[in-house]
């Protein structure tokens, strides 16, 4: 239970006790802080129920709700708002309670479910660009919270490695390199152990067999038989594509490293060759795929579609799987062999109707019932300064490794304009460097709502003022450096005590305001609730740490309290912006 809770109950208990619903005594934060600490509105619909003055009701309810001993006194305003205030002594109860939690506060789920993240979905043998950014650090980030409530999450790379840029690319070597092994139709191995293709290969290489693609039918019928040979088994295609496979994983795996991003499976499209044809006559029986010009497809549009709904494509007339069937395979094996209850894809907006027929064929096939939540978290786009879509002055999109080399020599020159850790040994100071650039970048891309275009600034974002990662950084450390000091002077944390001012009240208030916080977050499935919530929670302690001078308090025991702030403050800091993916140095 949090402190929003306990209130609701009790303003809850006194609506029922006037004849009406008790979940109309909801209660939440003030929107109004300089009025009141919290509120509750349910007085205007509970008047409704009762056909009397929602400002009457409200006395009613005000008048019962201020005799209870924990509130410090209840007002009714307009129409019939209620205006609360609690005790400083119910503050501090709420205080030792929130410390001595090894959870600080945070609800952990009565039902916890496996729940699968699906983000990132890079392509093998495509290069990672900013665009890549966004589901990534959204994706990590909203695993994390999963966790942090107590369900069971893993985060799935949902690698693109099965489908026509497979066949391109085979196609591609096939022309420049014919005598290779790989194309001899007889062969079945072993092949070669070395790959015939590096990364930075791949890279040249798919971009111009993508063009010709599209350039030329012949190439494109080539690619296009490659991909269903590939997808039947022929063992050389296979082999080859073993290698596509490998020195891109070691390429991404060296990026995630430095971007701190973890995943727990490493699957991709490829993982559910198995069970494609058996799925596909599976849905065949079960009458729901059927044949259509020589494809199977599903019909998902309903009687309630004001408009309808393309089908979704199974197997195209050349016999090959589509990126729908592997989705919908996708799904089968996540809650066949994982027993996933929630599945949330963090991909592009402009898939949201991709997703859209996928869910239903799920549904109508029978893969996964209502029990499982199938969710599209998508997201927008990242753009330049100027608005536009952020690209480099060719026309690309830039590179993610050039991006984050660019942030963390950017934040290395932030350091040294404010002439922090300079006194570091070099590799530590290299490692605040780069811990202040990701979260530069990090907090920058979650700071935004998911479903925005935001305009991607990295000179903003780098600051060590305002509302950037690096400033929540520096608050961390600060309230570190705060506890370091008083440990030298043999001070600790001590029994909290009611708060004596605003700034100490204002930062209990929003310490305790963290539960709902992560509980909204998942609500949303949008991190930037934690990310505003980070910056309050920064604002309020700085001012609480300019008004009460804790090193030269003279009561001690009105220290220890203050300490006992300090350290919970930051606690609940450094946990905020691990779920936002950034971590905090011990110093700078």
């Amino acid at each position: 239970m949090s402190l929003l809770t306990e209130l609701s109950v009790l303003v809850g208990s006194a609506f029922a006790a006037v004849g009406v619903d008790a979940s109309l005594g909801s209660v939440v934060v003030s929107q109004r802080p300089d009025l009141a600490q919290f509120q509750c509105n349910g007085a205007m619909a509970g008047a409704k129920q009762l056909g009397k003055p929602p400002r009457d009701l409200a006395d009613e309810v005000a008048k019962r709700v201020e005799s209870d001993p924990r509130i410090r006194a209840v007002e009714v305003a307009g129409p019939g708002f209620l205006n609360i205030h609690v005790t400083d002594e119910l503050l501090a109860q709420w205080m030792t309670s929130t410390a001595g939690d090894e959870h600080l506060g945070l609800y952990q789920s009565n039902d916890p479910m496996m729940v699968i993240v699906d983000y990132g979905g890079p392509n093998v043998a495509k290069d990672l660009h900013v665009g890549h950014l966004r589901p990534h650090v959204i994706g990590e980030s909203l695993k994390r919270v999963y966790r942090a409530a107590g369900h069971d999450a893993k985060g799935d790379i949902h690698l693109g490695d099965f489908g026509l840029p497979m066949g391109q690319l085979i196609a591609a070597i096939a022309e420049s390199h014919p005598d290779l092994p790989y194309f001899d139709e007889a062969a079945t191995g072993p092949f070669p152990k070395e790959s015939p293709v590096t990364v930075e290969d791949l890279q040249v290489l798919y971009p111009e067999a993508s063009g010709r693609s599209k350039a030329e039918p012949e190439f494109q019928a080539k690619a296009q038989q490659a991909t269903v040979e590939l997808q039947a088994g022929r063992a050389g295609y296979v082999a080859l594509w073993e290698h596509f496979r490998s020195v891109t994983l070691e390429s991404l795996r060296a990026i995630y490293a430095r971007l701190g991003v973890n995943f727990d499976l490493w699957l991709g499209e490829a993982s559910t060759g198995d069970r494609l044809e058996p799925l596909v006559e599976l849905l065949q029986e079960r009458g729901v795929a059927v044949e259509s010009e020589g494809a199977i497809v599903i019909h998902v549009t309903t009687d309630e579609d004001k408009k309808a709904l393309p089908p979704l494509m199974l197997r195209n007339s050349r016999g090959g799987s589509t990126y729908a069937t592997t989705d919908l395979a996708t799904i089968q094996e996540r809650v066949e062999e994982f027993h996933a209850r929630a599945i949330v894809y963090i991909v592009d907006l402009r898939q949201s109707l991709h997703f859209e027929q996928v869910f239903r064929a799920a549904r109508l096939g029978g893969i996964a019932d209502d029990s499982v939540q199938l969710i599209h978290a998508g997201n927008g786009t990242v753009n330049g300064p100027d608005g536009k879509p952020f690209k480099t002055r060719d026309g690309g999109l830039p590179r993610l490794s050039g991006l984050l080399d660019e942030t963390v020599a950017l934040a290395r020159t932030r350091l040294d304009e404010n002439e922090l850790a300079l006194e570091l040994p070099d590799d530590e100071r290299d490692e605040v460097i780069r811990l202040v650039g990701m979260a530069a970048l990090k907090y920058g891309e979650l700071s935004n709502h998911r479903t925005t275009n935001y305009s991607f600034d990295i000179e903003r974002f780098t600051q060590l003022q305002g509302k950037t990662g690096p400033y929540l950084q520096y608050v961390a450390v600060r309230a570190q450096s705060i506890l370091n000091r008083a440990a030298e002077q043999g001070l600790e944390p001590g029994t909290f005590l009611p708060p004596s001012n605003d700034k100490e009240r204002t930062l209990i208030l929003s310490l305790l305001a963290w539960p709902e916080v992560v509980e909204r977050t998942l609500e949303t499935l949008s991190p930037n609730v934690i990310a505003e919530y980070t910056y309050e929670l920064a604002t309020a302690f700085n001012q609480f740490y300019d008004a009460c001078h804790i090193m030269r308090e003279a009561d001690a025991a009105v220290q220890a309290s203050w300490l006992g702030l300090v350290s919970v403050s930051r606690l609940v800091l450094v946990r905020a912006l691990d779920l936002l993916t950034i971590e905090v140095p011990d110093r700078m």
